[in-house]
Formats: structure tokens, C-alpha cells, sequence
């Protein structure tokens, strides 16, 4: 089956909220040895991003993101094991990353695939979370010395709070010894450059490409 029937059916099992279909889709795709970035790509973070979209309108309330969120865990939950699989083999040994959704926001499915990512791109993630308080982050940091440090934000109410955490981040002296990441729906390269991020991510492939190149060029 082509990959692009198979990242429609993905979307479609996001948007309908089934996570029965989203596994087969899942497996079907591990089965045929597919792409299963593009899978993730072009199909369950779509599905997952046209939610988001109808959830920001009004058409769609939290118990429908929760839902649909629900239904992408359980397909990505499947590809997983065989991305980080994939990831052990030619793994770089980049070094360790935080990588959470910044305080006050419970969004975490687009957190989630960066990790994956950038775990089979060779770093050693370590996933802090959701809605994680800026000290914990901070603490965090200080605590495990990682190369980067990203946060997202889905919510323009919340994205003030990756602006306080580059400031926390100054007054500990910790801010110049890691590469501070931002990313989420309402995020722009505007806002990285106001609030003196490292680097803006747009999505999980942009993410691997721009953090790998700043962690080399250190």
C-alpha cells in the first residue's frame, strides 16, 4: 500500500478519534516497510494539527483533543520501539536533550514525535513532560547539563513562559552552555529572535536537521 493511502488513513483515524484504526494503520505500515517519518509526518501529526486547528476555531473542545490524542499515542505508541530500533544503529551519540511542554499548557502529542526524532537522530532524550513547571526546568538543566533544551508551546497564552525561562535561564548562568529550542503552532522565528532562543523547529524533521547542525557546529 503507498504511503500516502497510509498517512491518509492515519489522519483519518486522528480526526475520528479511533485508536483501534490507528494501530492497524500503525502496523500495516511496519509490515509493508514503509517510511514511518513521513507516516508520522504526513499523517497522524496532520490529523493531529487539523484538530488543533478546528480546537483553536471553537469547533473542537479539549475533550475532542484528548480524544484524537489518544488515537495518535496509540499508532505512534506501536512505531516507537521500531524507530528507536532504527535510531540505537546509527545513533551519533549527540549528547542529552530536555525536551517538554513549557508551563501551563497540557499539550503534548507534537512534543512527543520531537523526541522520538531526535532520539533516533542520536541524542538521548529525556522527556520532562507536559505543562512543566519553569523551575523543574531550570532545575532540570542544572542538573543534567544538556547540549539542548526545548520547549513547546501550543497556546499563544503560554508562549510567554519560554521568554521567562531564557531569562531564568541567564540569572542561574546557564543559558550560554545549552541551545535553548523553541517550538509549537503559534511559535515563529520572530519570537525565537525576541526572546534570544538558539533555534526555532517548526515540526519533528525540522527539529532533527537544525539541532543536529547547532550541536556539530559547537
Amino acid at each position: 500500500m503507498p504511503i500516502a493511502e497510509l498517512a491518509a488513513q492515519a489522519r483519518e483515524a486522528v480526526m475520528k478519534y479511533d485508536a483501534k484504526a490507528s494501530v492497524a494503520v500503525a502496523n500495516k505500515a511496519i509490515e509493508e516497510k514503509v517510511d514511518l517519518v513521513a507516516l508520522i509526518q504526513d499523517g497522524y501529526t496532520k490529523g493531529m494539527t487539523e484538530v488543533g486547528a478546528l480546537f483553536e476555531q471553537k469547533k473542537l473542545f479539549l475533550p475532542h483533543i484528548m480524544a484524537a490524542a489518544q488515537a495518535m499515542t496509540a499508532g505512534t505508541n506501536v512505531l516507537t520501539p521500531v524507530l528507536e530500533k532504527s535510531g540505537a544503529k546509527v545513533g551519533e551519540g549527540l549528547g542529552t536533550f530536555l525536551i517538554c511542554t513549557i508551563e501551563g499548557d497540557i499539550h503534548s502529542i507534537g512534543k512527543d514525535i520531537v523526541a522520538i526524532m531526535l532520539k533516533v537522530a542520536g541524542f538521548n532524550v529525556v522527556n520532562l513532560g507536559r505543562d512543566v513547571a519553569l523551575k523543574d526546568i531550570v532545575g532540570a538543566a542544572k542538573e543534567q547539563s544538556p547540549v539542548g533544551l526545548g520547549t513547546s508551546a501550543l497556546m499563544t497564552s503560554t508562549m510567554v513562559n519560554q521568554k521567562t525561562l531564557e531569562e531564568m535561564l541567564r540569572k542561574e548562568g546557564i543559558r550560554e552552555k545549552v541551545i535553548t529550542n523553541v517550538g509549537g503552532a503559534p511559535v515563529t522565528q520572530q519570537w525565537a529572535d525576541e526572546i534570544g532562543a538558539s533555534v526555532y523547529t517548526e515540526n519533528a524533521s525540522d527539529a532533527v536537521n537544525k539541532l543536529t547542525k547547532a550541536v556539530k557546529a559547537v
